[in-house]
């Protein structure tokens, strides 16, 4: 199942690359200076590093999960872009994780971006895809893959003409049963099968 998910995020990845090469192909061929402003404004932006997502799916982990996350970005506009979000967290800290755990997403969702001052930008998306969790560990848990989705938001510091520093954190709401005896919400406010993971991510984001 992972490797489905893993697929899904290849999908849409080669889905954005051949808008990005048609605009560079178009932008050096000679272009009106109109057109050649709108294929400045189109901008593509690629994200890899370092991850960290909670465990509340796993009952008595004390420690997250350490991983990889990825994302691409196509923006439209000054403000607005649309983000397909990965990630694959599998190391954990000490045996407080029991059964070997996994999580690996596939994420997709509006992102809003802003300059805030110098050489620091800011965003906030929404996303919503899906969370598969795999492990030895008990009780088990269900569905294979759930629906998940949250949001959240980071900053970026530029380092070059096309290379930033990025920094960034959401909240992921997942719904995976646990054994009867499982309660996550005891004030009836919300479904006994959420869980919600606090998740961080550093890296290098290249933009062209």
């Amino acid at each position: 199942m992972r490797k489905f998910l893993l697929s899904i995020l290849a999908a849409v990845l080669a889905a954005f690359m051949p808008l990005a090469a048609t605009s560079q192909i178009f932008h050096g061929r000679g272009a009106t200076p109109a057109a050649e402003k709108t294929a400045t404004a189109t901008k593509y932006e690629i994200f890899a590093g370092y991850g960290y997502t909670s465990l509340n799916e796993v009952d008595n982990s004390r420690n997250g999960l350490q991983g990889l996350t990825l994302s691409i970005t196509r923006d439209w506009g000054k403000y607005f872009g649309l983000t397909a979000d990965g990630g694959y967290y599998a190391y954990t800290y000490d045996a407080a994780n029991p059964g070997n755990p996994t999580v690996d997403m596939c994420l997709l969702g509006p992102v809003l971006h802003a300059h805030i001052a110098g050489n620091v930008d800011g965003f906030f998306h929404v996303l919503l895809g899906g969370e598969h969790i795999a492990g030895q560990f008990t009780p088990a848990v269900t569905p294979k893959v759930s629906f998940a989705g949250g949001a959240g938001g980071g900053f970026d510091y530029k380092v070059g003409s096309r290379l930033w520093l990025r920094l960034y954190g959401d909240d992921i709401a997942s719904s995976f049963a646990a054994n009867a005896n499982t309660q996550i919400c005891t004030n009836g406010g919300c479904s006994a099968h959420e869980r919600r993971d606090a998740r961080a991510s550093f890296g290098v984001v290249y933009k062209f």
